[in-house]
């Protein structure tokens, strides 16, 4: 199945990242317009396809260079264990209007599903943002935090939706009575916010994993540069290749830094190739472990 579809995909020269498992499937594409009636005549070949949720944008700049799909044993890597949830039962799903009406019950408490990085230039306000760093973390993180909440409003949000379904069961099957999630994710919000002029709740910008690191949905800049602590909310990778960390960068420091997350990594990449290998090879110099474990963490604003 993966290699019929990427060779039916490729044909129509579709970028971008699809991951499918028996959970179902979660893909991030851009598709030539022309041949877009096309692309959904594909869809609509694959019956556990044709039913999904399609979340459609015009692309500004390229997002994607190349399609990639991957076979996966879980769409979310959460790692919880099969007992613990059940997709058949997931939390009530709201559209924009019907979520921002349920943010104003005073007994709706907001819980981000993201990781803590995409969380840190635009969210719900009020919203919990769990203070972990792996998939892993998060679930166990949330029902710990909500704990004793069981029959409050449970309010979840992610990007698309698709962590939403799976953190949903989990909560549900962990005896969490009103579990609600964002339908569409914020993808979807963002658009409906827009069209229909309802008063956006999310500020800031949506994290997206392509080459944007971001989609605009109101004009609030909530973050700052992790070097200067200017207001900003651009993220990039830190242009030393043997750190390459995603952090957030405004453009005077962008150009003092030459695009590098430190003066380390600054002087490191300034070294003949030659001379960075070297580095790399000896765990004791520039180039360690502990080095990188010291990465600039998000400064999350209240």
């Amino acid at each position: 199945f993966r290699d019929k579809l990427f060779i039916k995909l490729d044909s129509l020269n579709v970028l971008g990242r699809i991951y499918i498992s028996l959970e179902g499937i979660n893909a991030q594409i851009s598709v030539p317009e022309h041949l877009y009636k096309k692309f959904k005549i594909i869809l609509s070949s694959y019956d556990f396809i044709k039913t999904s949720d399609i979340k459609e944008a015009i692309q500004e700049g390229i997002s994607f260079y190349k399609l990639t799909i991957k076979v996966r044993k879980e769409l979310v890597a959460y790692g919880v264990q099969k007992d613990t949830y059940d997709m058949n039962k997931v939390g009530k799903h709201l559209n924009a209007l019907d979520y921002n009406n349920a943010i104003d019950d005073k007994d709706s408490i907001i819980v981000d599903m993201r990781n803590y990085y995409e969380s840190e230039i635009g969210k719900f306000n009020n919203a919990i943002i769990p203070n972990v760093e792996t998939s892993k973390e998060l679930l166990p993180e949330v029902k710990r935090i909500l704990k004793g909440k069981e029959k409050k409003n449970i309010l979840l949000y992610c990007t698309g939706g698709i962590r939403c379904e799976k953190a949903s069961s989990y909560l549900i099957k962990n005896g969490f009575e009103k579990v609600k999630q964002l339908k569409g994710g914020i993808i979807q919000y963002a658009h409906e916010v827009k069209e229909k002029k309802i008063n956006s709740k999310f500020i800031g910008k949506n994290f997206v994993f392509d080459n944007r690191l971001g989609e605009r949905v109101t004009e609030d800049v909530i973050s700052n540069c992790h070097i200067c602590n200017t207001p900003c909310d651009s993220h990039t990778d830190c242009n030393n290749d043997a750190c390459h960390i995603l952090f957030i960068q405004c453009d005077s420091c962008q150009e003092t830094y030459d695009g590098c997350c430190s003066k380390k990594c600054q002087s490191f990449n300034n070294l003949p190739l030659s001379e960075q290998k070297k580095y790399r090879k000896d765990p004791n110099k520039i180039v360690s472990k502990t080095f990188f474990d010291s990465r600039i963490k998000p400064k999350l604003n209240n």
